[in-house]
């Protein structure tokens, strides 16, 4: 009986999606001509639509903070990646102008495609000289005042620790450009939607924990690379075993 009832909610969320989806088309088609602000435009429309449809499926989001992100300040925002859901959490939770790394096969949906098009620089890993467009492309959004944002385990973590081993483009980046680190923490999108199991969504709550900034002005080289991705791996791995383990005690601002 509860596979039923988590089947019949799964397909309501999917259908009110699809239908948002519909109604928010025209709207980021015609944005999309618009160049940057075009773009700041269409994650807008996409966090309003984030909204409308947590709402419909009782999901409530909360952000929580160890260190408030200065909205006038650039980031390279990482987080961890373990479920569909991490997507709208991700649009839920930013407060400042910013494009997310997203891996081209998406592209290839219907009309969620072309929206997801609009909306992220695209990574096809499969292609060395795809692979160097789409950091070229990150650098570029820095260049013109935007922040990133990159799960830098590439793909969903199925295996039983808290995270999979992280690729280096994110880390790299903040090097090169002198953009510090800030890590953020998906706790409940794991257990929303796990990956494996697309017809057992759960209404209930999505949290998600900034950390603390992690400079970068110390590093020199691109050798340090390895030094740097593993002081972020482990200050993430800390904090997603301590927050799934007691309830947050933190300054929160609800969005």
């Amino acid at each position: 009986m509860k596979k039923i009832i988590l089947f019949i909610y799964s397909l309501y969320a999917l259908l009110v999606f699809i239908l948002l989806m519909l109604i928010a088309f025209p709207f980021i088609a015609i944005v999309s001509f618009f160049g940057t602000y075009g773009g700041n435009a269409v994650y807008k429309i996409a966090k309003i639509w984030g909204k409308i449809w947590y709402f419909c499926i009782c999901i409530k989001h909360k952000n929580y903070f160890e260190s408030v992100p200065d909205k006038n300040k650039q980031y390279i925002f990482v987080a961890n990646h373990s479920s569909y859901m991490d997507i709208p959490a991700l649009v839920r939770c930013m407060q400042q102008p910013y494009r997310v790394l997203g891996k081209y096969e998406m592209v290839k949906i219907p009309i969620f495609g072309f929206i997801y098009k609009c909306a992220v620089i695209l990574v096809e890993r499969s292609s060395a000289e795809k692979r160097a467009k789409s950091f070229h492309d990150l650098k570029q959004a820095l260049a013109k005042g935007l922040s990133i944002f990159i799960f830098p385990e590439g793909t969903f973590n199925e295996t039983d620790k808290p995270l999979k081993n992280f690729y280096d483009g994110a880390f790299r980046i903040a090097i090169e450009t002198k953009t510090p680190i800030l890590p953020i923490i998906f706790l409940d999108t794991i257990h929303r939607l796990p990956p494996s199991h697309l017809f057992r969504l759960t209404p209930g709550i999505s949290r998600a924990v900034f950390l603390k900034p992690i400079e970068v002005n110390d590093y020199t080289s691109t050798s340090e690379i390895d030094i740097l991705k593993s002081i972020v791996y482990n200050e993430m791995e800390k904090a997603l075993i301590k927050y799934r383990t007691k309830a947050i005690k933190l300054s929160t601002y609800n969005n």
